[in-house]
């Protein structure tokens, strides 16, 4: 087995694993959008969210961590959408907020 070999099994090992936390996050992420529209008694649209932002930020202690910013639509009277926002530092969710919508 050569350098190079073992170079792209590296890189494709990297790409599965990272597919598959990413998969994980959205789904957590996802798991939290629910909840949360179920609490602000609005509806969860498409049943999806969406990663709009990746960066590098320090957490609480300092440490680097990876911020991602998640976008999902929902719906208060099921005519207009909005959309909320879900920002995790590391892996904990860090604010959930919907934008100024009307009530039903």
């Amino acid at each position: 087995m050569t350098l190079g070999t073992l170079f792209w099994l590296f890189v494709a090992g990297f790409a599965v694993w990272y597919w598959w936390r990413a998969k994980a996050i959205k789904d957590f992420v996802l798991q939290a959008a629910r909840r949360y529209c179920k609490t602000m008694d609005v509806m969860l649209l498409d049943d999806a969210v969406f990663l709009r932002g990746l960066w590098f930020k320090r957490d609480d202690q300092g440490r680097i961590r990876v911020w991602r910013r998640f976008l999902f639509d929902f719906t208060s009277t099921g005519e207009e959408r909005y959309t909320g926002r879900i920002i995790m530092l590391g892996q904990r969710i860090q604010h959930m907020e919907l934008e100024p919508h009307r009530f039903s």
